[in-house]
């Protein structure tokens, strides 16, 4: 969750140039010094299509996905694959992605029978796990951490790691880190109603004084300009100053009002012990074969836009001068939905990942995360029967600025023992820029549990009335899951573990120190660290290397096959 307060981009410190390595298959390799990094502002049309750009010919640290269409992908045959989406709900009718929505071919439509024996009634497009029995959707979910001191709580209170017996040790560890979690969330929602006040009190208060100069209170920009030239009260020179600001960012009474009520709700909902998100469910939440809940409305209640969007970077329908062009169309899409505003059930994780591999995805992309899990050990079994299905799994990092290295994001691939699949991606976001700045800066990092970066900063989606420029490591995800569909369409005899291994070795490795992110609240030095050191393999993926790597493996696996 990120405060309010949170809204300051970094200091910018450009470097003037770049050292960018590629590297593609065995034998293959060049290095390029780039001289002149794009330093001036991106135009129109350079920002809604720069994640598709190449960084040696645009100066823009793009996946070269033109290129890739172009010299690589053009009149070339492919398969159409089914990619699952984990996420909120999603606007199936979107006439830029209803083309690529999948349809489950084995199930009669609105017949109220499970035709196909898969255990979900009418599940045509995929299965909304957020559906309750009383018809309407799951909003608001309590965070994990909640769940993890009321799980606890009766066993834990009041005791110290010393008294408490080896084998509970590591669950007492998470149980205190979820309480401190939940004192340092709620001291967030506390400050950002503060913030709010203030910003209302000062609006309130710059107005009243602007009354006397605009009896209608009907100014604007340059009017307010032209009044602070003539004035020589400091007082209503910093009051005009701040109107400024409001007036150019939309803020007044009625925007602090809901940003307060927002919050407030939050106190409520998901920062509430006594919240019940389940009661509309009627499941047993800690039995995974309690299945009997959700319905097939992926819509939901319309009012969300986080699964749009992902779907529209990754699939939305390519050169039809409508809204904006994803990564790829030779995708069906299965949706499934699981996140509210607040943190997923590790039971709907569970049972969507195994529903996406039943039903036939070749790719599995979440879009989601917390900071605690309550059955990690459901997660990981999910993930191990998606390997032995051959199914990649792609996750966003998460946008807290954390380190994984010490800090946590589920879902992830490892445990006490370190990873136990080969097929799973989790994905960092990068920016615009071929600088210090090249890390979004709230995008998690690690050596060792971020594999890899992708653009995550301003990019251009879909929404369910337009489209908007948005930000995070959830559409970094999807482009990543785009290239993987890409790998997969063309070279399907490529396996999930080879596709993740093409993706992370063919990627672009940038020599530049970048700014390190630091979560909001631990105010510290700027520090620069060496984007290498940002993600296990030190790269942003490439588009146009993955194909060409993808072709390289492809052709040796078919001759090592007719050689046998």
């Amino acid at each position: 969750m990120k405060s309010i307060q949170h809204i300051v981009w970094f200091s910018i410190c450009c470097l003037i140039s770049a050292c960018v390595t590629v590297q593609i298959g065995n034998n293959y390799s060049e290095s390029i010094t780039i001289t002149h990094a794009k330093k001036q502002p991106l135009t129109k049309n350079e920002i809604q299509h720069w994640h598709f750009k190449n960084i040696f010919n645009d100066t823009i640290p793009g996946i070269s996905l033109d290129k890739t269409y172009k010299k690589l992908l053009k009149d070339k045959k492919c398969d159409t694959i089914v990619i699952a989406v984990i996420d909120t709900e999603l606007d199936i009718d979107h006439p830029d992605l209803k083309n690529q929505i999948w349809t489950n071919t084995d199930e009669v439509p609105n017949n109220g029978l499970d035709d196909d024996n898969n255990g979900y009634i009418d599940d045509m497009h995929g299965w909304n796990f957020l559906q309750t029995m009383i018809g309407g959707d799951i909003q608001y979910s309590k965070y994990e951490f909640i769940r993890v001191i009321e799980r606890d709580e009766k066993e834990f209170i009041n005791k110290t790691l010393e008294s408490i017996p080896k084998n509970l040790k590591k669950r007492f560890k998470e149980y205190k880190r979820a309480i401190r979690t939940y004192e340092k969330e709620k001291e967030y929602v506390m400050n950002d109603i503060e913030t709010y006040r203030r910003i209302k009190y000062k609006f309130i208060e710059a107005d009243s004084l602007l009354k006397k100069y605009f009896p209608t209170k009907n100014y604007t920009i340059s009017q307010l300009d032209s009044l602070a030239t003539e004035i020589s009260d400091s007082v209503l020179k910093v009051r005009v100053s701040y109107m400024k600001y409001y007036l150019k960012n939309g803020i007044d009474v009625e925007w602090t009002n809901n940003g307060i009520k927002e919050e407030k709700k939050k106190l409520a909902t998901i920062l509430n012990f006594n919240y019940n998100d389940r009661k509309n469910q009627r499941d047993n939440i800690d039995n995974l074969s309690d299945r009997d809940y959700g319905n097939n409305n992926i819509q939901g209640t319309k009012k969300g836009n986080h699964g749009t969007k992902v779907v529209s970077i990754l699939a939305a329908t390519r050169n039809n001068n409508l809204g904006i062009d994803g990564v790829t169309n030779t995708v069906k899409v299965m949706f499934l939905g699981v996140a509210p505003f607040g943190n997923e059930h590790d039971k709907d994780i569970t049972l969507a990942i195994r529903y996406a591999v039943d039903n036939g995805a070749k790719i599995i992309n979440m879009s989601i995360g917390k900071e605690f899990s309550t059955h990690p050990e459901w997660i990981k079994e999910a993930l191990l029967y998606a390997q032995s299905k051959d199914v990649l799994v792609v996750s966003s990092a998460g946008n807290k600025s954390y380190n994984l290295d010490t800090e946590f994001d589920f879902p992830d691939d490892y445990d006490d023992k370190g990873e136990y699949v080969d097929n799973f991606i989790k994905v960092g976001a990068s920016s615009y820029k071929a600088d210090s700045t090249l890390v979004w800066l709230s995008s998690n990092y690690s050596v060792k549990n971020v594999d890899v970066f992708a653009p995550g900063h301003k990019i251009h989606c879909l929404t369910r009335d337009g489209w908007h420029n948005s930000s995070g490591t959830s559409f970094a995800s999807a482009i990543v899951t785009g290239i993987a569909a890409l790998i997969r369409s063309y070279y399907p005899n490529l396996s999930s573990i080879e596709v993740k291994e093409i993706i992370l070795k063919s990627g672009i490795s940038f020599d530049v120190n970048v700014i390190k992110p630091y979560p909001y609240g631990e105010k510290q030095p700027e520090e620069r660290i060496p984007f290498q050191l940002m993600s296990k393999s030190g790269k942003i993926v490439n588009a146009y290397n993955a194909l060409l790597m993808a072709e390289e493996v492809s052709k040796k696996k078919k001759r090592k096959k007719r050689t046998n």
